[in-house]
């Protein structure tokens, strides 16, 4: 079998996100977006660029990349980062749920789909932690907003991911219909615990096996052999291989003795299946549909906003945050990219019925990820941290 058609596809997509990246660094557009677009302008309904049949393996790729997307997160839950972060905990927190019922109520409202109202609202939790850390190291900033925006979005994609996995089981069995309230909240239950459960039997001996073939350095063929293994279990066993792979990192990063190790080799590898991911994502994009999602769209987006605002506020004031930081933290957490569109992607995947979720995150990522970054820059004009020399971890003021 000759595999040069895919070959060239997988080559020509990688160059592409290289280009990606030196345009989007010279007019300040993330390499998310762009990749997106050139996907959806190579699409069947626009161009028509690829081969039929192009798009038959994305589904593999989607659960590769979102395989290691979910292990990259659970580095993010390590116990000693939320003690030393009890602020940006309270606020994610805050901010993640609000927006989830912003949005979930948002949708409901112009749908009447509950199914569809919960996902949309976990999705709309997800925010887009490359383009807000560029944003604060084009602008050199540094102060109390810069530093709870670092940490903000180093957890809250991982709560979104969370809440994303109970929300997507508690959408099926809506959807499944049958059976008693009691029996259906006995099924979400075993589907979340038993992803759950998987990741912390696998989590265990990765983590004791990390740094011990190879002392002190745990190899590339460890980490990702045991990232593949427990997404392939979960999907074997129908359970969810996000919060399976998820689970397996909270726990590496937890009881590993070099538990940073192993994230820095998935994080390695994880780059061409990102970009595959991306473009590959725009390609599938309906432009057909996106003129019907314009109510749905417009409360989806404004609802996001609202919400990120409001749970910004109210995170603030529970953590006991400054005033002019509880009033900027939300509009700072606007931008939104690839964990959004694997969550989309998954939930399009369990339930095919829903078909406009996907179009909807995909235009909805492209503004957000164009808007969001000047927004943030400007509030952090407003609260006068800009041209104070970023850190990657901002020093206590």
């Amino acid at each position: 079998m000759n595999h040069a058609t895919d070959l060239l596809l997988i080559g020509g997509t990688l160059l592409l996100a290289l280009a990606a990246h030196g345009i989007g660094q010279r007019i300040h557009v993330p390499r998310v977006t762009l990749l997106l677009l050139l996907g959806a302008l190579a699409g069947p309904e626009l161009l028509d660029l690829l081969p039929e049949g192009a798009d038959a393996h994305f589904g593999f790729i989607t659960q590769l990349t979102l395989a290691m997307v979910g292990f990259l997160l659970g580095e993010r839950m390590a116990v000693k980062n939320l003690a030393e972060g009890r602020e940006a905990v309270i606020v994610s927190i805050a901010v993640t749920l609000v927006t989830a019922a912003f949005v979930a109520v948002a949708v409901w409202l112009v749908t009447r789909n509950l199914p569809a109202a919960l996902l949309l609202g976990s999705i709309a939790t997800a925010t887009a932690p490359a383009a807000t850390l560029d944003t604060l190291k084009e602008a050199g900033a540094n102060g109390p907003l810069t530093r709870l925006v670092f940490q903000v979005v180093a957890i809250d994609d991982a709560w979104g991911a969370i809440l994303f996995s109970i929300c997507l089981v508690g959408a099926q069995l809506l959807l499944g219909g049958g059976g008693t309230g009691l029996s259906t909240l006995g099924i979400g239950l075993l589907d979340v615990g038993g992803a759950v459960l998987l990741g912390i039997v696998l989590g265990l001996p990765m983590a004791w096996l990390t740094g011990r073939l190879r002392p002190g350095e745990p190899m590339l063929l460890e980490s990702a052999g045991f990232v593949f293994v427990a997404a392939g279990i979960a999907s074997f066993l129908g359970l969810s291989y996000l919060l399976t792979c998820m689970t397996l990192g909270i726990v590496v990063a937890n009881r590993a003795r070099h538990h940073v190790r192993p994230f820095r080799s998935i994080e390695g590898i994880s780059e061409p299946f990102l970009a595959l991911f991306f473009f590959m994502a725009g390609y599938q994009l309906e432009w057909a549909m996106l003129p019907t999602l314009g109510a749905l769209g417009l409360a989806y987006v404004a609802a996001r906003i609202a919400g990120r605002l409001a749970g910004g506020r109210f995170g603030g004031y529970l953590a006991g945050s400054a005033t002019h930081t509880r009033k900027r933290i939300g509009a700072c957490l606007m931008p939104q990219a690839g964990v959004a569109l694997g969550l989309a992607l998954l939930a399009t995947e369990r339930l095919p019925e829903l078909t406009y979720i996907l179009p909807l995150v995909i235009g909805a990522t492209v503004i957000f990820e164009l808007v969001g970054p000047p927004l943030t820059l400007i509030q952090l004009r407003r609260a006068g941290e800009t041209g104070k020399g970023y850190q990657d971890e901002p020093d206590e003021e």
